[in-house]
């Protein structure tokens, strides 16, 4: 078994390792990049011939794990898409969105070329064609279902407690006539995280490919960081201004909407004013209800209680009801993407909050570097938004226990469980979260650990 660490290694996006056994070749994730660089990265060409992959195993559906499908199949792939149940739903819609962004961007780029006296056209990432081709491609799996690749190689998905569907996965295979196991955490969810399981814990693996997002710090707790967004809330409107929260479109929207409505039915607020500013945000949340076997109990009992009349939830799909949220000065909750502030409708609506001191900006996930979303975080006091540099007046909270990914401790709790001593290389983190992650983890666990180097080739 060999391995090449393709992406997200020393830095959080882009995910994917490519693993050769006997004539197999197989990706464990393909991920697009966020950030400084993205474009650049993103349009290179991929270094291993997608015409040679037999399939590509997804961990989850969040772009940076799965967004150069369309990409890799518009290349050539001709191979089969494993992944979760829940997670091929999602995807379908997440990269439909991506294709549409690629296209309309594209457009836009055009546009402005020729505007200029330039005869540059755009080409987008990929289309909507390239993800209805790829499509056909996915095979549907259960969670703890062992499944034979080819002979000698086997895989299985457990929940990772991260999003809806999302997985660690399993590789088994043979070497010298006894079988070792790879396990890839994907993304590693909280704790206690709203309405879904929490992650799996794995007694005994050979190989750990562990992410470390978070492999530096704790998060508060959730019951402290529910209370903070109730008091952020509460003091933005007394002020008489709006809320504005990035947010990723599938999973941390479910779980603000989820904590919202606990808000009335626990008497907090009488009444919230929410406006869910995503057509994405509005179709993932249509999946998340459709899929009430992977809820945790506290969930499933949650959502057999009718709602009261105090929440108004708002979900918008057209520009023009997008717009109209703009004309309201206060008392409004605005949960739109993109998470990182990357793109999407948030800008709009920073363009006419963001230099409003008594509005509120509530980070409630990660922000990477290089993205308008870790530059406010760090305190910019004024950003490029739309065409204009705004300044930024806004109260900004950072309420890292929402976040979906395990912190340090719960990360070292998870790698803590297994009962032999396997070698741990991590990913998925900034690059000195890696290494002081991989530091902690040799000290305190007393495991052998790596940090990998972009292009980095293994042989188990």
């Amino acid at each position: 078994m060999k391995i090449r660490f393709l992406g997200a290694i020393r830095k959080v996006t882009g995910s994917c390792y490519h693993l050769t056994y006997q004539d197999t070749e197989l990706l464990v994730d393909c991920g697009m990049h966020q950030g400084k660089d993205a474009e650049t990265l993103n349009r290179r060409p991929f270094n291993f011939n997608p015409e040679r992959i037999d399939y590509i195993i997804v961990t989850h559906a969040h772009l940076d794990h799965s967004g150069l499908i369309p990409k890799l199949v518009a290349d050539g792939f001709k191979g089969r898409i494993l992944t979760t149940e829940a997670t091929a739903d999602l995807l379908e819609i997440m990269l439909l969105d991506s294709a549409h962004i690629q296209e309309k961007d594209a457009e836009w780029m055009t546009k402005k070329s020729f505007r200029t006296g330039k005869d540059i056209v755009y080409e987008p990432l990929y289309t909507g064609e390239d993800v209805l081709r790829a499509l056909p491609f996915v095979d549907r799996k259960k969670y703890g279902e062992k499944e034979e690749i080819v002979d000698g190689l086997s895989y299985r998905f457990l929940d990772a407690g991260h999003i809806l569907g999302s997985a660690i996965l399993e590789i088994f295979f043979n070497e010298d006539n006894k079988e070792k196991k790879i396990v890839f955490s994907g993304d590693i969810g909280k704790s206690n995280n709203p309405i879904i399981k929490d992650p799996t814990h794995i007694e005994q693996a050979d190989y750990v490919i562990v992410e470390s997002t978070y492999g530096n710090r704790l998060h508060k707790g959730m019951e402290e960081s529910i209370e903070e967004l109730a008091e952020a809330i509460d003091k933005t409107f007394k002020r008489g201004g709006n809320v504005l929260i990035p947010a990723f479109a599938v999973g941390r929207t479910q779980d603000i909407i989820y904590i919202l409505k606990k808000f009335i039915r626990e008497g907090r607020f009488k009444h919230l004013n929410v406006f869910i500013d995503s057509p994405l945000a509005d179709r993932a949340t249509k999946i998340y209800l459709s899929h009430p076997e992977l809820f945790d109990l506290e969930a499933k009992d949650f959502f057999k209680l009718k709602d009261k009349d105090g929440l108004q939830l708002n979900f918008t799909v057209t520009v023009e009801e997008s717009q109209k949220i703009n004309k309201i000065k206060s008392g409004a909750i605005i949960i739109a993407g993109s998470g990182m502030c990357e793109g999407g409708r948030i800008r709009h609506h920073f363009k006419h909050n963001i230099w409003r001191p008594e509005c509120s900006i509530i980070f409630s996930g990660f922000q990477a570097k290089g993205t308008l979303g870790r530059y406010i975080v760090d305190g910019a006091k004024s950003a490029h938004i739309l065409g204009e540099e705004i300044a930024i007046r806004a109260k900004i909270y950072t309420i890292g226990g929402f976040s979906a990914h395990a912190d340090q401790k719960e990360l070292l709790e998870w790698i803590g469980s297994f009962k032999n001593n396997p070698e741990i290389f991590v990913v998925h983190g900034e690059e000195d979260v890696e290494l002081i992650f991989a530091q902690v983890i040799n000290e305190r666990l007393g495991l052998r650990t790596h940090v990998p180097f972009i292009e980095d080739e293994l042989e188990f």
